[in-house]
């Protein structure tokens, strides 16, 4: 693998996993207070458990857009989105904290493969390749972590 191949992997784990200018995912997500899941403070348009479904969600359909050539892309926004505001139990919650955090590892191990080729297109994609989506992945979480900590702020959590 050249040389600059190997940087570029390196940095795309250190985005994927967090840290450095961005939140990482189990800092922001252990501990938060099961009473203040569902709590969404004035002006914010959602709660903390459904910016983890949507966590989820999101970087599921993201690994499966990368790895299944029978793709179907979910109904956009309703499949992405919870439709409950309520919060889901604790272990609910520690289940999707859990996906996270393994979809987050998936996308790690995408990038250390050497046979996975950054750069390709995505056959059946429309000019996506794994680089734009890990990419992707990484911004969109980060995003998202970011909003959960403004909740944890907002809710003194």
């Amino acid at each position: 693998m050249p040389a600059e191949d190997a940087i570029l992997r390196e940095q795309l784990i250190e985005l994927v996993r967090g840290g450095s200018a961005h939140a990482d995912a189990r800092t922001v997500l252990d501990n938060f207070p099961e009473e203040k899941r569902s709590l969404k403070p004035d002006g914010s348009p959602h709660n903390a458990w459904q910016l983890l479904e949507h966590i989820r969600v999101a970087l599921d359909d993201l690994l499966e857009f990368c790895t299944n050539p029978h793709y179907v892309a979910p109904k956009w926004p309703e499949a992405y989105w919870p439709k409950e505001e309520a919060s889901a139990s604790a272990g609910e919650w520690d289940k999707s904290v859990a996906a996270v955090l393994a979809g987050l590892a998936s996308f790690e191990h995408l990038i250390k493969d050497e046979e996975s080729n950054l750069y390709a297109r995505i056959p059946w994609g429309e000019g996506q390749t794994l680089l734009h989506e890990v990419l992707l992945a990484a911004d969109h979480t980060s995003y998202h972590l970011g909003q959960i900590v403004l909740l944890r702020k907002q809710l003194s959590a």
